[in-house]
């Protein structure tokens, strides 16, 4: 997963946005109503909420920057709002955006180095 690129952040994000939002169901939410305490759905449900809007701002970037359609960033945004979705849609769309995407960065980079000897 390459970190410098808006794809390479946009799938570090989707998977952490999706292991928050997996812990704010799983553990933070029963821990409020059944244990009583509501202070772990106050710190994962902000950092929650971060990590999701960073990501629609990331899937707005990327559609763009890629040349998205506008179906395939709706099915990002959806993808979002359902458990382990984010992990699915990483799996199915963005992988592959990734691999096309590292492709077309080593032909540049074959052709630069090309031209620099000629």
């Amino acid at each position: 997963m390459n970190l410098s690129s808006t794809l390479g952040r946009l799938r570090l994000t989707g998977i952490i946005e999706g292991l928050s939002f997996i812990i704010l169901l799983a553990v933070a939410m029963p821990l409020k109503y059944l244990a009583g305490k509501p202070e772990m759905v106050t710190i994962v449900g902000m950092a929650h909420g971060l990590l999701f809007v960073l990501y629609i701002a990331l899937t707005i970037i990327a559609k763009f920057q890629y040349r998205w359609s506008w179906k395939r960033m709706l099915l990002l945004w959806v993808a979002s709002v359902i458990p382990f979705g984010t992990f699915y849609a990483d799996y199915k769309l963005l992988r592959h955006e990734q691999e096309k995407a590292d492709e077309v960065r080593t032909l540049r980079e074959t052709r630069h180095v090309r031209n620099e000897e000629h």
